[in-house]
C-alpha cells in the first residue's frame, strides 16, 4: 500500500486541531538520546489502571531524564483507530503511542514502514523474556503485517479480555442467579425482560457490538477456528458455524428484547455510562472498563465469565509502539522499559487492571485478584481468540455496520454474514498478494 501524500497527513492534522485534538509541534532535540522532548499520546481514562500506572511512569521517567520534556496527550480511542496511520506519518506524531493491536491496525502500520522495528530492543531489555510466547503474538508481524511471528513492533504491558460486568443490586431485586452455561444466561434475561428491565448493554456505534457477536460464535469454536479466522491457516466459511451461529443467536437476542434496538445508535461510553448509572443489569465488555467501574459505580456489582466459553476475545492488551518519524527513540524505548518495571506492573494490578507479570496474592482487593485470575485461566487454557476485527485493514467499520444491521433489524444474519465476508475475504487475498 502507498504511503499516504502530505497533503492528506496536513489535511487530517488540521481537521484534529479543529476539533480540539491537536498535535504537538517539533521536537527541540536533535532525536536519540540527544532529544529534550518526548511527545507520548495514548487513549486510557485518568483513573484507569492504566493511566494511573502511566501517570507514575512518566513520574519515574521525568526523574530519570532531568532536561526531558515530557509532552502527553489523551486522546480518544476513535481519533487513534481513524488517522494513526496518517498522524503517525508526518512530523506531527508522537514519539511513542499506544496502539491497538492485530493485523489490520499494529500490523498494517508495520508492513507500510510506519513502525520502528524493536526487535534488538526486546532482546536488550528482556522484553523477550518477560512476556511469554502468547503475549507476544501481538507484538511481533511477519513482513506482510500478520501477527505472532517476524520482528518485535510493540510491547504490551498488560492483558485484557471480555468478561460479563453485572449489577448484583438488580440481580438479587429480580430473583437472578449468575448463569454458568449460555442457556442459563438466556432464562436469566427472559427474567428481566418479563420484569420489563431489558438485561443487557451493548453499543452498535462502536466495537461492544462486534465484540458480543464474537463471544457468541466463540460458544461454538474450538482453536482451529480462531487460527483460521485471526491467521489465514485455512479459508473461513460465514455460513456455516461458528459464525452463523452468532449472528443468529445474536439475531434472536435483540428479538427476545435482551438487547434494546436503541442500541444500535449507542456508542461505547454511553454503554459504560448506563451500566454506571445502575440502569442495565449486564455488559459484555472488556476489562479496561474495570478501574473506572471500580472507582465509579455505588452499587454492588461483579463479573463472570462468558458462561459456557473455553474462548474469549482477549489478548496481550494494546501495544506501545514508536512511530518510524519519532525523533526521541531512545528516550521513548526508556520509557517502554519503565512500564515493564514491578513497581508499574503492581500498579496495574492494584487499580483493576490485568498485569503481565503480576502475582494475583499479592493484589489486595478480592475483585482486583479475581479478574486477574479469570485472565490467568483464559490464558493457560490457551483461550484467548484475540478479537473480530482484527483480521484485515478496515474491518472495525464492516463490523461496526454489520451488527448496527442486525440491532436494528433492518438486515438478516444472513444479510449481514454477506456484507462481512466479502470484506474478510477481499482482506485477506489482498495480505497473501502483497
Amino acid at each position: 500500500m502507498k504511503r499516504l501524500r502530505r497533503v492528506a497527513v496536513a489535511a487530517v492534522v488540521a481537521a484534529l486541531a479543529a476539533t480540539g485534538v491537536t498535535a504537538c509541534g517539533g521536537d527541540d532535540g536533535e532525536g536519540g538520546s540527544g532529544a529534550k522532548v518526548l511527545k507520548l499520546w495514548h487513549y486510557e481514562g485518568a483513573n484507569s489502571a492504566m493511566g494511573v500506572a502511566w501517570d507514575k511512569a512518566i513520574e519515574i521517567f521525568k526523574q530519570e531524564h532531568t532536561g526531558v520534556e515530557v509532552r502527553f496527550e489523551r486522546k480518544a480511542f476513535e481519533q487513534i483507530q481513524q488517522n494513526a496511520a496518517m498522524i503517525i506519518n508526518s512530523s506531527e506524531g508522537p514519539d511513542v503511542m499506544e496502539y491497538n493491536k492485530g493485523n489490520a491496525t499494529a500490523g498494517l502500520l508495520s508492513s507500510q514502514g510506519l513502525l520502528t522495528d524493536l526487535t534488538e530492543q526486546a532482546t536488550k531489555r528482556g522484553w523477550d523474556k518477560a512476556l511469554s510466547p502468547s503475549l507476544q503474538t501481538t507484538a511481533r508481524y511477519d513482513d506482510k503485517g500478520v501477527m505472532g511471528s517476524g520482528n518485535w513492533f510493540g510491547v504490551p504491558n498488560y492483558g485484557e479480555y471480555v468478561t460479563v460486568y453485572y449489577n448484583k443490586d438488580l440481580f438479587s431485586k429480580h430473583g437472578v442467579q449468575v448463569p454458568t452455561t449460555l442457556d442459563e444466561m438466556a432464562r436469566a434475561m427472559d427474567t428481566f425482560v418479563g420484569k420489563g428491565v431489558t438485561p443487557l448493554g451493548t453499543a452498535g456505534a462502536e466495537y461492544p457490538a462486534g465484540q458480543l457477536f464474537y463471544q457468541l460464535a466463540l460458544a461454538r469454536a474450538d482453536r482451529a477456528f480462531v487460527d483460521n479466522y485471526q491467521l489465514y491457516k485455512n479459508p473461513v466459511d460465514f455460513h456455516a458455524d461458528p459464525l452463523r451461529y452468532g449472528a443468529e443467536t445474536f439475531a434472536e437476542w435483540v428479538r427476545k428484547g435482551y438487547v434494546s434496538k436503541d442500541a444500535a445508535s449507542a456508542k461505547a461510553e454511553d454503554m459504560g455510562t448506563a451500566f454506571i448509572a445502575g440502569k442495565t443489569p449486564m455488559i459484555v465488555s472488556g476489562s479496561w472498563w474495570y478501574g473506572r467501574f471500580k472507582d465509579e459505580i455505588k452499587f454492588d456489582w461483579d463479573t463472570f465469565l462468558f458462561p459456557g466459553n473455553t474462548l474469549n476475545a482477549g489478548s496481550s492488551g494494546n501495544i506501545w509502539v514508536v512511530p518510524a518519524s519519532s525523533k526521541a527513540k531512545d528516550l521513548a524505548y526508556d520509557f517502554i522499559d519503565i512500564t515493564m518495571r514491578p513497581e508499574i506492573q503492581a500498579l496495574i494490578a492494584n487499580n483493576g487492571g490485568v498485569p503481565v507479570a503480576g502475582d494475583p496474592a499479592k493484589v489486595g482487593d478480592p475483585k482486583d485478584r479475581k479478574l486477574i485470575e479469570d485472565f490467568n485461566k483464559i490464558s493457560a487454557q490457551d483461550g484467548l481468540a484475540f478479537y473480530p476485527d482484527w483480521p484485515v485493514p478496515g474491518y472495525y467499520d464492516v463490523l461496526v455496520a454489520g451488527f448496527q444491521s442486525l440491532i436494528n433489524q433492518s438486515k438478516s444474519p444472513e444479510q449481514v454474514l454477506d456484507a462481512i465476508a466479502k470484506p474478510y475475504r477481499d482482506g485477506v487475498a489482498e495480505i497473501k498478494r502483497n
